[in-house]
């Protein structure tokens, strides 16, 4: 018998890749990694199961798949493993309402598959899918510019950096401590090289807010940008306008990192004069997911178009003075000289951003302001409550939906508690914040009834008095 072994899934046999091998002039499949230091190879064999067949497989997989819990409502009969979590947790990807013809509009088989083709001005259908998303966020953020989308709000946030870097040519980049973590090292990676200078501005204990002062001290004619985001990671609301202020009296872009439902209630980015707008759009009509996909939106000024990243679609008339949409604008390395391209995006999230257009067009300016105002009333209750039983606010600027508390106990060990209640806890803050021990931010949309809100502070309650 033959010591050749065959999977069903595995197409390749032996004498397959020994052909292959042959047919590219290599000797082996190392010859083909030849080119990476020996040093850096891995040498040892992985440790692997051993095969499984494909009942197995599967078994194996539906029992992965069910140490999932889902988001949910708040269960009647709580039991040792809830079958859903009622989530507190923010931090950047939210539980919000989505209307179910959000579904129903981006299941279409023309939008499924959306992606802009290479011979673009064949696809009508999805150039005006993309024109809409750009019109609507200029709505929503009063900026005179939206591209067709990037990837997710960390990376549209490094693009402006990048972008703005390439309109002043300087170097310094006041980076805020309240801005998402997460953000701060998907800049420092996209500009790794560079040679920009990064400052952290520090935030003011009590208040937790970027401290106004130390920007005004730092800002000179040096500066590259200023960069904040509003309403910030800890969910409370920075002074912009000041900001915006020392930003351009020193000649520096103002760049602003906005939450797209806080528009609802805050003025948008365009009203007090920021140069780059971004944000993530998964609030806008994008379900929770653990890894995305998530939506980049990017916004600017109009003198600051041929410098934005990613791609534009334009209105335009044909010879029969019929209305049509093209790719007006898409300055990256593909299509023009490298040393004049502005970014190596190669795409946007057309499917999200078509998502994103459905659902602000059925949610409307009065659907979205509702939105934020039952987010804001809610999430102060819940504070509210939590104060009552002696859980204090970490700051005491305003916030919208997200607020951070100290609390008298381990947040990882409260959160453990939480989950067995059928509750998703907040964010321990001392994970990026090492001075902020027993921090735990909270988050509260639209979505939490009061019956949940209370029954959570309850289950907090009984968790702190042991």
């Amino acid at each position: 018998m033959s010591e050749r072994r065959y999977f069903p899934y595995l197409p390749n046999t032996d004498d397959d890749r020994a052909e292959m091998l042959r047919a590219i002039g290599a000797k082996s499949v190392d010859d083909l990694f030849a080119d990476i230091p020996a040093e850096l190879r891995e040498k040892a064999t992985l440790n692997l199961p051993p095969a499984l067949s494909e009942p197995e497989l599967m078994r194996h997989l539906r029992s992965l798949a069910a140490q999932n819990i889902p988001l949910g409502e708040l269960q009647d009969d709580l039991v040792p493993r809830p079958p859903s979590l009622v989530p507190f947790l923010g931090a950047g990807i939210y539980d919000h309402y989505i209307p179910s013809a959000v579904q129903h509009i981006t299941s279409r088989n023309e939008f499924y598959t959306a992606y802009t083709p290479y011979q673009a001005e064949a696809s009508q259908g999805t150039l005006q899918a993309t024109f809409e998303y750009q019109s609507l966020i200029c709505d929503l953020t009063g900026m005179e510019v939206s591209n067709a989308s990037l990837y997710d709000g960390a990376s549209a946030l490094a693009e402006a950096v990048l972008m703005a870097h390439s309109i002043n040519g300087r170097q310094k980049v006041l980076l805020p401590k309240t801005l998402h973590p997460h953000w701060t090292q998907v800049i420092k990676t996209y500009a790794a090289g560079m040679k920009l200078q990064f400052v952290e501005v520090p935030y003011l204990p009590d208040v937790g807010v970027s401290d106004v002062e130390f920007v005004r001290k730092q800002c000179d004619d040096q500066t590259c940008c200023v960069i904040v985001q509003h309403p910030n990671f800890f969910g409370c609301l920075e002074p912009v306008n000041e900001l915006e202020t020392m930003a351009h009296r020193v000649g520096a872009l103002f760049i602003v990192a906005f939450d797209p439902i806080s528009l609802g209630v805050l003025k948008p980015p365009g009203e007090y004069n920021a140069d780059i707008a971004v944000a993530e759009g998964q609030s806008l009509g994008l379900p929770p997911s653990f890894g995305g996909p998530l939506l980049g939106i990017f916004t600017c000024k109009k003198e600051f178009i041929r410098k934005m990243p990613g791609r534009l679609v334009g209105e335009t008339v044909d010879a029969k003075g019929q209305r049509g949409f093209v790719l007006t604008l898409q300055v990256r390395e593909q299509h023009i000289r490298r040393e004049r391209a502005t970014s190596n995006i190669c795409t946007n999230q057309a499917l999200c951003a078509i998502t994103a257009a459905a659902y602000l067009a059925l949610m409307g300016k009065q659907g979205i302001r509702q939105v934020a105002e039952l987010c804001t009333q809610k999430a102060h209750y819940l504070a509210e409550q939590l104060q009552n039983i002696g859980i204090p606010l970490l700051f005491n600027a305003p916030f919208f939906k997200e607020f951070a508390v100290k609390l008298p106990v381990d947040p990882k060990q409260l959160n453990k508690s939480l989950i067995s209640k059928g509750f998703l806890g907040g964010l321990p803050l001392r994970r990026y914040y090492p001075e902020l021990e027993n921090g735990w931010l909270l988050a509260v949309t639209e979505k939490r009834t009061k019956t949940e809100m209370d029954a959570f502070v309850q289950a907090v309650k009984a968790f702190k008095l042991g």
